[in-house]
Parts: structure tokens; C-alpha cells; sequence
């Protein structure tokens, strides 16, 4: 008696397990694909982080640059302040009328690149376009402008 209900619980365990464990093939698809659609956005998660790490070392690495250029026009402009202090008077105005036109020109630089906040990849390619191109004509200013002889 006790071996007969013993094995009748043991096949009725057996049975219940196998019947709930097993999955019709629709089950098995739609989990499949439940998971495959997990890592593809998993995978598109991962590659939005990536990008925007390396836009974010890109922007950095050009603010640096651009910083590093604006704070020479600033050494520049210190430089001819105390040239200019040498000249005569009637050159003198003109002087410092066009290095306090560098001035605010390279001071209007310095907050555009400070002021920039990230909007995106095609934002930040004509922010850089723009500002690159503003910088280089302030560029062939000074240059132009260290030319003279005072």
C-alpha cells in the first residue's frame, strides 16, 4: 500500500513537471523573440552611450584648442598694449582703436565657445564649421595687425 502511493506520487510529480514545463513552440518563438529584441535595443543603448562619449571628447578636445588660441590673441593684445604705449600720438588712436576691436572680437569668442551647449550631431558639426571659420578670420587679423611695425 505504501509502495503503491508512494509511486503514484512519484508519477503524479513526474507528470505535473512535465506538463507545466514544457512550452508549445508559439511560446518558445515569442520569448526567442522577446530576447533578441532585449539585446537589439541593448546593442542600439550601447552604441547611443558610445557616441555620445566620443562627442563629448571631441567637443573637449576642440575647447581646449580653441582656448588655447584665444588665451595667445589675449598674450598678443598684452603685448601691443605696451607697444602702443611707445607710439606716437597721432598713430596711437588708430592703434588702439583696431586692437580694441581684436579685443571684443576674440572676447565674443571666448563666450560663443563657453555659451555652447550640446544639441546634437548636425548642431554641433555648424557650430564647429562656424566657429572655425570665425576664428581663422580672427586669426588673419592679428596676424595682420602684428605686421605693423610699431
Amino acid at each position: 500500500m505504501k509502495k503503491s502511493i508512494l509511486t503514484l506520487a512519484i508519477t503524479t510529480l513526474i507528470a505535473g513537471t512535465m506538463l507545466t514545463g514544457c512550452q508549445s513552440s508559439s511560446e518558445k518563438v515569442a520569448n526567442a523573440q522577446d530576447k533578441v529584441q532585449d539585446a537589439k535595443d541593448k546593442v542600439v543603448e550601447a552604441n547611443h552611450e558610445l557616441l555620445k562619449t566620443e562627442s563629448d571628447d571631441y567637443f573637449q578636445q576642440f575647447k581646449k584648442v580653441s582656448e588655447e588660441k584665444i588665451s595667445a590673441h589675449e598674450k598678443t593684445i598684452a603685448d601691443f598694449k605696451a607697444k602702443i604705449a611707445k607710439v606716437k600720438k597721432e598713430n596711437k588712436a588708430k592703434y588702439e582703436k583696431t586692437l580694441a576691436e581684436l579685443e571684443q572680437k576674440n572676447r565674443e569668442m571666448k563666450k560663443r565657445l563657453d555659451n555652447y551647449k550640446e544639441e546634437g550631431k548636425e548642431k554641433w558639426e555648424i557650430f564647429k564649421a562656424q566657429f572655425d571659420h570665425d576664428m581663422d578670420e580672427l586669426d588673419k587679423s592679428f596676424k595682420d595687425f602684428t605686421t605693423i611695425n610699431i
